[in-house]
């Protein structure tokens, strides 16, 4: 049914490159540093990626998909200090709280999920390498890469060291050889330290990916992906010390995704503009979010707004009407459905144009739509079903589940409903039918019987 063939943007090359199933896809993504709840600036980023590693399962590669934990940072240890405990009480209370939120998004949980603090005797090892090879040199303030040791430093962000350094923030040393030189590992007299051939203190950021990632994949990967504020500098180093320790290529394709902003500015916590994943989906819910958060191709920045998310609600209805209605009657087959898959597989195929992915969903969504109204949803073949649901699971939508006790009270009011129409009292009844959709649920009314689905009911009074 989808086609074995990917192609990617490579940020670095600027071409597509294309991948074949059933070989080995390898794709590394940056995760979060938790000192704090998720946002939805994030989870852009985090969806994104949980399409891709459905579709290349879906396709029949070989996959292994690591997302890591930055759980050793400066920001850590400056709030742990605001709230009195301990780094590593917070980092393990913020990586729980990302997980539950991951699960609140329907993210696919990745192969692995590393903690940084879990490689410090890898990073050591790679940076004495480094030292060794004239790449890295020791002060008394910690270890620093020496980027003009490594001649093709800014090839990713297509620009030169002097220009990198332009309105970039650079950590002030007064030992380091050169401005652009970034930290491998920073003695500390406090807070998480480790012992190191170079006195006591911890890794820089850098180091912590590049370990994780060839401790984890190996030294060459498909596909390393983050944020496109990550380019600079935090990937462009990833690139200096891995292929400086390796003599290899640290992945095949760079995959960026744009930055989710409010107000014309960049969501970040530091700016005061976030909005938490677990508020957006108590207000919105979680299959609006998403849709709403992958109607833009992934490499564009997107401008939050209300009204992207009401459409996406409008278009997240079609698809949650076709899905209920998949589930309560035997499905068909039709021409349309090869075309809708077709569709859908070439634009995911294609550098993962999830706007157009959608669209070709919403239109089967019409279609099995049209078959239900007209009662035509029947038939021995379930090629409208399979098509569906393929498409349904790679975009990473779930129907919500209501729990044991919610289903008891929904049944109690749709049997006692049933009953107030066949007595002929239409407005009591009526007042039954409000009651359910305050609560989140509707009923479809069928000759022989009445079905009741919990439906996602936004609140669009919130303003930003």
């Amino acid at each position: 049914m989808l086609s074995p063939s990917l192609r990617i943007k490579d940020t670095l090359s600027g071409g597509l490159v294309e991948f074949r199933a059933p070989g080995r896809m390898r794709m590394y993504v940056c995760g979060l540093t938790v000192y704090d709840y998720v946002h939805i600036g994030h989870a852009r980023t985090l969806l994104v990626f949980d399409v891709l590693y459905r579709l290349i399962e879906a396709k029949g590669f070989d996959v292994k998909y690591v997302q890591n934990f930055t759980d050793v940072d400066d920001k850590i240890i400056m709030r742990a200090r605001e709230l009195g405990i301990e780094p590593s009480q917070l980092a393990e209370t913020f990586m729980e709280e990302a997980l539950r939120d991951f699960q609140l998004l329907n993210l696919k949980r990745p192969t692995v999920m590393p903690r940084a603090t879990q490689h410090v005797g890898d990073m050591q090892r790679i940076i004495s390498a480094l030292v060794e090879g004239g790449y890295a040199y020791v002060t008394p303030s910690g270890v620093y890469y020496r980027v003009s040791r490594f001649p093709e430093y800014g090839k990713l962000s297509k620009k030169k060291p002097e220009q990198l350094l332009a309105g970039a923030r650079i950590e002030p040393d007064p030992h380091k050889l050169d401005p652009a030189d970034f930290a491998l590992w920073k003695i500390y007299g406090d807070g998480p330290l480790w012992e190191s051939p170079w006195g006591r203190g911890r890794p820089g950021w850098h180091i912590e990916c590049s370990t994780m990632i060839h401790a984890h994949l190996g030294e060459t990967i498909e596909i390393h992906g983050g944020g496109a504020d990550l380019i600079f500098p935090h990937h462009e180093n990833e690139i200096a010390q891995s292929e400086a320790y390796t003599g290899k290529p640290l992945s095949k394709v760079w995959m960026h995704v744009g930055l989710l902003n409010m107000r014309k500015e960049k969501m970040a916590k530091s700016l005061g503009n976030v909005i938490r994943i677990r508020d957006a989906i108590s207000w919105w819910g979680p299959n609006t979010l998403r849709l709403y958060l992958l109607s833009s191709h992934y490499r564009n920045p997107l401008e939050f707004s209300l009204e992207g998310l009401k459409k996406a609600h409008e278009n997240w209805r079609i698809i949650e009407s076709a899905a209920h209605e998949l589930l309560e009657n035997p499905p068909t087959s039709s021409s349309e459905v090869d075309g809708a898959i077709d569709e859908f597989d070439e634009a995911l195929s294609n550098d993962l144009n999830t706007p157009s992915a959608i669209a070709a969903l919403v239109k089967l969504s019409r279609f099995i739509g049209r078959l239900a109204a007209s009662h035509e949803l029947t038939g021995s073949s379930t090629g409208v079903a399979k098509a569906f649901a393929t498409m349904f699971d790679i975009m990473g939508f779930k129907l919500l589940e209501p729990g044991p006790e919610e289903v008891q009270k929904v049944e109690r009011l749709v049997e006692m409903r049933t009953m107030l129409r066949r007595e002929g009292r239409f407005d009591e009844a009526d007042a039954v039918r409000e009651k359910l959709r305050d609560m989140g649920y509707e009923i479809t009314d069928y000759p022989d019987r009445s079905s009741w689905r919990k439906v996602e009911r936004p609140d669009w009074s919130r303003t930003f």
